[in-house]
C-alpha cells in the first residue's frame, strides 16, 4: 500500500463523506481527490518526475492537504515546510534535497521567490490564495486556482514508473546537533506500517471526527491527516490554537471524538476554568506525545474530559511513534511512556549495546518497519543512528535518548545524550540558536539549554557573556533573535554572566550550565 491509497481508498469507498472541515468549508472524499488529481496533473505536465522532491510551504489549509496527496499521486516526494521558517533555512532545505518545485501562498511570494532565486534546482512554484499581478523576471509561477480548473473525480495521473512501497515518500527536516537540519526519509512503508499501528491502538474508526490543531509540518500533525483519510474519517483542521475558545466551540459543535495535544496545549486548556461547565461526551481519547503531560495535568484533564480515554505516547521524527501508555495504567505509573506500539520491538542497551534489564538506565532502541530509511544524503549521521540488528542486513535505530523500565516492562524516559531542546513540540538545535547569538555585536561568548518549563515542555534559555563595555537586555536578545528564527527558537530567558563554565579542554560545559541554572 501508498500513502496515497489512504485518500483514494476512502474516496471510492465513501465519496460523499465530509472528509475535511477547514473553517467554513467542507470537503468530500472525492472533491478532495479530484483536487489532488487536477493538481498533480499540473505537477506533472511542469516536469515533475517519480522520486523528485516537492516543498510545500503552507499553513494548515485544505491546498495544504491537497498538495500533499497531488505529489503522492505524482510518484515525488514532499516535504513539509513551517510556515515560521525564516529565509536562510528555507534555502538551506530546498537546496539540500535539490527541489524541483515549491508550493506556498502569495502572501509568501517574496521569500518564495528569493527561495527560487537561490534554488537552481527548483523548476517551477504553485502559489495559493487570491490570484493577482506578480513580478517574475524569468520564475515559472502557477497559480492554484488556476491548476485546480479542470477537476475532475475519474481523472487518474499517469505515470511511467509507477511507486512501489518502499519508495520515499517524504524527507522531514528535523534539527541537528550541527545547526544545520538533518532530511528524514520515510518510504511509503514506514509511514503506512505507523499509521497501521496508531490507528491500532488509539482504536480510530470511520465515524471519528478527528480536531488537529498542530501544524502539517510536525509530524504528529501531518499523521493526523493521515491517519483520518486512512480510516475514513473526517479531520477538522485548525490553523492554531491562538484562539482557545473558539477550538472549545468547534469540539463542541463537531462532536469531535478525537484530540491530539502536546504539553503546550494542555497547560492553557487547564487554565480555561469555564470548561468544566460544557458537556464533552462525544469526546472519545486524547493522545498527548512531544513531552511527557506532568501527573496533575493528566487529572486535571479526567475531570473536564471524563469520558476520554487519555493516551501519553513518545516518539521521534525517525520513527514518528515509539510507545503508548493503555489508559487504563495511566492512573498506575502517570510518568511512564509505555510500551512498544504494534508491530515494532523496543529495547534498552548499555554503552556496548547490550540489552539491559529492569531499572537500569540505557539507550532505548528500535526495531521495526516504521523506522526511517536514513538521513538525506549525510551517511555519517546515518551510521550514528542505524545500527545492525538482530539479523543480517538488518538495521535497528538508536534513538539517542536515555530510559529505563520496570519488571513488568513499561519504559520511562530518563533524558537525551545529546543537547536538543524539544520546545512546544518542536526539535531546536542550540547550536543553530547559538549561531545566531554570536551575530550580535558585543556577544563573546554564547550557549543554549533546555530548561523545564510546565507550558513548553521546555523552554529555551541563552548563556551570554559581552565584551568590555558592551551592554545588552534580555529584549534585545529577543528582538534579535526574533527576526533571524523562528517563533518557538527565540529564547524565553537570557542570563548575563562574565564568564561560561569550562571543560579540561576548554569547551563550554552544558552539563554545568544545566546544573547551576538560575531562571
Amino acid at each position: 500500500m501508498l500513502v496515497n491509497n489512504f485518500l483514494e481508498n476512502s474516496a471510492s469507498k465513501n465519496p460523499d463523506k465530509t472528509a475535511l472541515i477547514c473553517g467554513d468549508k467542507r470537503l468530500t472524499y472525492a472533491e478532495i481527490d479530484a483536487m489532488a488529481g487536477s493538481l498533480a496533473s499540473v505537477l506533472l505536465s511542469e516536469g515533475v518526475e517519480k522520486g523528485d522532491r516537492v516543498a510545500v510551504f503552507l499553513d494548515n489549509s485544505i491546498e495544504a492537504v491537497v498538495a500533499v496527496f497531488a505529489i503522492l499521486k505524482t510518484g515525488a516526494t514532499f516535504l513539509m515546510v513551517n510556515q515560521t521558517t525564516k529565509q536562510d533555512k528555507l534555502n538551506y532545505m530546498l537546496n539540500n534535497c535539490r527541489a524541483s518545485a515549491l508550493i506556498s501562498h502569495i502572501d509568501k511570494f517574496n521569500i518564495a521567490s528569493e527561495a527560487y532565486k537561490t534554488t537552481p534546482s527548483l523548476k517551477f512554484a504553485v502559489l495559493s490564495g487570491k490570484k493577482k499581478d506578480i513580478v517574475n523576471g524569468s520564475q515559472r509561477y502557477i497559480f492554484m486556482e488556476d491548476a485546480l480548473t479542470n477537476m475532475s473525480s475519474s481523472w487518474k495521473p499517469v505515470v511511467t514508473s509507477p511507486c512501489i512501497d518502499v519508495d520515499l515518500a517524504t524527507i522531514i527536516y528535523t534539527s541537528g546537533s550541527t545547526g544545520n537540519p538533518k532530511g528524514v526519509m520515510m518510504t511509503h512503508h514506514n509511514m503506512v506500517s505507523a499509521a497501521n499501528s496508531i490507528t491500532q491502538y488509539l482504536e480510530n474508526r470511520e465515524d471519528d471526527i478527528i480536531l488537529n490543531l498542530l501544524p502539517l509540518s510536525f509530524d504528529y500533525g501531518l499523521y493526523q491527516v493521515l491517519m483520518g483519510f486512512k480510516m475514513g474519517a473526517t479531520l477538522v483542521l485548525e490553523k492554531s490554537f491562538i484562539y482557545p475558545y473558539k477550538v472549545i466551540e468547534t469540539i463542541l459543535k463537531e462532536k469531535v471524538t478525537g484530540f491530539p495535544i502536546v504539553p503546550t496545549i494542555s497547560a492553557i486548556l487547564l487554565q480555561m476554568e469555564e470548561l468544566k461547565n460544557h458537556n464533552f461526551e462525544h469526546l472519545r481519547y486524547i493522545s498527548n506525545t512531544a513531552a511527557a503531560l506532568p501527573p496533575i495535568h493528566i487529572t486535571k484533564l479526567r475531570e473536564i474530559f471524563p469520558k476520554a480515554r487519555i493516551y501519553s505516547m513518545y516518539g521521534l521524527t525517525e520513527c514518528k511513534r515509539v510507545t503508548y501508555l493503555p489508559p487504563d495504567q495511566i492512573d498506575i505509573r502517570p510518568t511512564s511512556v509505555g510500551k512498544g506500539m504494534p508491530n515494532e520491538d523496543v529495547y534498552i542497551v548499555d554503552e556496548d549495546g547490550k540489552r539491559v534489564g529492569p531499572n537500569i538506565v540505557g539507550e532505548l532502541v528500535v526495531r521495526g518497519s516504521n523506522v526511517m530509511k536514513g538521513y538525506w544524503e549525510m551517511p555519517e549521521e546515518t551510521a550514528k543512528r542505524l545500527k545492525p540488528g538482530r539479523y543480517p542486513g538488518e538495521m535497528v535505530l538508536y534513538t539517542g535518548d536515555l530510559f529505563k523500565m520496570d519488571e513488568e516492562g513499561y519504559l520511562y524516559f530518563v533524558a537525551r545524550k545529546d543537547d536538543i531542546i524539544k520546545s512546544r513540540g518542536e526539535k531546536v538545535s542550540p547550536k543553530e540558536i547559538e549561531n545566531i547569538l554570536y551575530e550580535i555585536d558585543g556577544v563573546v561568548e554564547a550557549a543554549v539549554i533546555g530548561v523545564p518549563d510546565d507550558i513548553l515542555g521546555q523552554a529555551i534559555k541563552a548563556f551570554i557573556v559581552l565584551k568590555n563595555g558592551a551592554t545588552m537586555t534580555e529584549k534585545d536578545v529577543q528582538r534579535f533573535c526574533s527576526k533571524k528564527l523562528e517563533d518557538f527558537m527565540v529564547p524565553k530567558y537570557v542570563e548575563f554572566r562574565f564568564e561560561l563554565p569550562k571543560t579540561s579542554t576548554g569547551k563550554i560545559s552544558k552539563k554545568m550550565l544545566t546544573e547551576t541554572r538560575l531562571i
